[in-house]
């Protein structure tokens, strides 16, 4: 097992990383379970592979679980699901001093870690992710937030988790399909500031995809501690060394707003893809070699993520996907920072990019054959 701090000062958090974790909460927890009800905020698919787990380890330590059901899917991270969570955890009798547990993706964490920020102005939280793109990226750093109309994650706040388990078993029950949109992110951290990580993914990603024990804990392990230095150095995103993190996102929320945040393309897909499109982008502007650009656009082919926006069929023009995206909370003054590569391994954010050439770039690519 692997444990990586998280320092924050006061608000600094371990995240365990290993097989069979779910099982040992009440032991890794201890305190922060000060009362013997624990509410549980969880994916109904999560519930229903890992409740019981969870519900036997409670019990052995005397306490019981309260469940909270949220379904599947980006549609649960809303005003109304808010709404209806923040009011059960009153009816729970939560107070300041206690903690939510939330098991389950990226959703579930979100949606959990925003109501515990609000709720009596903050209580506390446990991220038991059960999806590999939650593990390596949403359940470390405190960011939670809801969809809106106007896009995604744009109602939120940060908030830190008081201890994140990331049980390596709970994967193996995920569909290939979200364990390949979660590995993108793990190709991420290689891509943004660790060639020689990008090299190991290019020799083991395989292994990593298959759920080889000892690959898939040093992909986890690695990732999570890339994200721990990061947040610790710039935790609400302000001095841009956070912001190497949103790589990929800028395109891939324009393409995810585009298919409307469904299933047609899945968030860590996303990422693979607007990854692709960044490195390409940055070649064009002559910052990266066009080696390393298909480098990045063969490791995410391999993995079987998507790595040509041209297959998507979108029924849109880059002009359009430029309009999702001055939507992008990161828009500051009228100019949206883009997170381009100078090499992999070698991001940086660029803020003089022009969004007239990236619907030009876009176009190119929508209609490539």
């Amino acid at each position: 097992m692997a444990v990586i701090p998280v320092e924050l000062g006061g608000r600094s958090y371990e995240v365990h990383i290993g097989p069979g974790l779910l099982a040992r909460l009440p032991a890794l927890a201890g305190p922060l379970l000060r009362k013997s009800a624990v509410p549980i905020v969880a994916d109904a698919n999560a519930r229903r592979h890992w409740g019981a787990t969870l519900q036997e380890t409670l019990h052995s330590s005397g306490r019981t679980a309260q469940w909270y059901e949220v379904a599947p899917g980006e549609g649960s991270k809303s005003w109304s699901e808010l709404e209806r969570l923040t009011d059960w955890l009153l009816a729970q009798g939560v107070e300041r001093g206690d903690h939510v547990v939330a098991l389950g993706g990226g959703v579930v964490g979100d949606l959990a870690g925003f109501a515990c920020a609000i709720l009596k102005r903050g209580c506390g939280f446990i991220q038991l992710p059960t999806t590999l793109l939650a593990q390596v990226d949403s359940s470390v750093g405190g960011k939670t937030a809801i969809n809106t109309a106007a896009g995604k994650n744009l109602v939120g706040a940060f908030h830190q988790p008081a201890l994140v388990l990331a049980d390596l078993a709970t994967l193996a029950t995920l569909p290939p399909r979200e364990l390949r949109a979660g590995y993108a992110e793990v190709l991420k951290y290689g891509v943004l500031g660790d060639r020689g990580f990008f090299d190991w993914l290019a020799e083991n990603g395989s292994k990593v995809l298959a759920i080889e024990e000892k690959s898939l804990e040093h992909a986890v392990a690695t990732s999570v501690a890339a994200k721990a230095r990061i947040v610790a150095e710039d935790e609400r995103e302000t001095s841009g060394a956070r912001a190497l993190l949103n790589l990929g996102h800028t395109f891939g929320h324009a393409l995810e707003a585009e298919g409307g945040f469904s299933d047609r393309l899945l968030h860590g897909e996303a990422v693979a893809l607007g990854m692709v499109l960044a490195a390409r982008y940055s070649a064009r502007l002559g910052h990266l070699s066009l080696a390393d650009a298909e480098r990045v656009t063969a490791a995410v082919d391999a993995a079987g993520l998507p790595a040509e926006i041209a297959a998507l069929a979108l029924d849109c023009d880059g002009a359009a996907l430029v309009e999702h995206m001055k939507h992008d909370k990161k828009m500051d003054a009228g100019t949206l920072p883009f997170v381009l590569l100078r090499g992999i391994g070698d991001a940086y954010l660029d803020r003089t990019v022009a969004l007239a050439d990236v619907a030009l770039f876009l176009d190119e690519h929508l209609h490539r054959h």
